[in-house]
């Protein structure tokens, strides 16, 4: 039987960096940015946030739908009608209150901005949104200065290669160019991202090696192991 390898989508990523998915052309407002021209922007971009930034360019906060929807959520004559917003909003955003009386963009912001780095890995940039509970971030320069923006959206894109362009890296870059090792009985077969290797190779340790560098090509969702080896080497002590 074939092993399946579960493979995160996150270790497929690796090697792609921000820079390769983000966004470039931003969409940006200021500090004194007034609350009806941000939303304009959001709407006539379809976008769902925007980065604010200093006379520089240098990132200093994001303003998201959400962070515009507190006004509504706030109004005070829904608290005079008996209406006070869920708990559960509440307890999560603290502010919210403070962000309903914002009016301008400094006031509206959620400061700092979680950035990144274009040269970062596409798998750092899913781990920031995933920690901070954030859709996207803010790409920076060294010097602070905006350059893109990265959305889960963006991320994605990782997976929508075709079968035939991932076989042929695997093919000609991992079995062809990096193992080092010989890998002319070894067959790949991709159906919608997954990836079967089947054949034979000299060692087991160079079949799990082959396994483990398929699972980083861009685009692999799933590896099924089909390898079988010659020589058992995994109880082999090098030391």
């Amino acid at each position: 039987m074939p092993r399946r390898t579960s493979f995160s989508r996150e270790l497929a990523a690796m090697r792609m960096t921000v820079a390769d998915v983000m966004t470039g052309k931003v969409i940006s407002v200021t500090a004194a940015t007034p609350f009806k021209d941000i939303a304009r922007r959001l709407v006539a971009g379809g976008i769902s946030a925007v980065p604010v930034v200093d006379d520089d360019g240098r990132v200093i906060g994001m303003v998201s739908e959400a962070d515009l929807l507190r006004k509504e959520e706030f109004r005070e004559e829904f608290y005079r009608e008996g209406y006070r917003p869920p708990l559960r909003a509440r307890l999560r955003h603290p502010k919210g209150r403070r962000k309903a009386d914002g009016d301008t963009a400094a006031e509206l912001m959620t400061s700092p901005a979680i950035t990144v780095s274009p040269t970062a890995s596409a798998v750092t940039a899913a781990r920031l949104m995933d920690v901070h509970e954030v859709k996207r971030l803010a790409v920076v320069a060294p010097n602070g200065r905006l350059v893109g923006i990265v959305s889960r959206r963006d991320l994605v894109k990782l997976f929508v290669r075709s079968d035939a362009e991932i076989a042929a890296e695997i093919r000609d870059d991992v079995l062809g160019r990096s193992l080092w090792v010989d890998t002319a009985d070894v067959t790949v077969a991709v159906d919608h991202g997954v990836v079967t290797l089947s054949g034979r190779m000299d060692r087991r340790s160079e079949a799990g090696i082959a396994v483990g560098m398929t699972g980083r090509v861009n685009g692999v969702v799933d590896v099924v192991d089909g390898l079988t080896w010659k020589i058992d080497d995994s109880a082999w002590d090098f030391g």
